[in-house]
């Protein structure tokens, strides 16, 4: 942590997540979102209503940690085509 101001560690189910102290965010979706926003650490720190040096701390964190955090986006994206999957079934049930 004393090389990564700013980031802190959570455990759940899935295992150990980094995040950005104080603010519920995970780096993996902050990472996310800077990618969204083409690389801008200002446009991300606007949407997400948090300081630009917060998103900066977690832009640092990325690119000494970029395999751990590109992991939890691929998790995140298969979950997000399950769900996205299941609900054109239930759409296609329900005509």
């Amino acid at each position: 942590m004393d090389e990564h101001p700013g980031i802190g560690f959570v455990d759940g189910p899935a295992g150990r997540r980094a995040v950005l102290a104080g603010t519920g965010l995970d780096v993996w979706q902050v990472i996310g979102i800077v990618k969204a926003n083409r690389g801008s650490a200002a446009a991300t720190a606007r949407y997400l209503e948090v300081a630009q040096g917060l998103v900066r701390d977690a832009v640092r964190y990325y690119a000494a940690f970029p395999d751990e955090i590109d992991a939890w986006l691929e998790l995140q994206a298969a979950a997000e085509e399950r769900e996205e999957a299941a609900a054109r079934r239930e759409r296609a049930i329900l005509g």
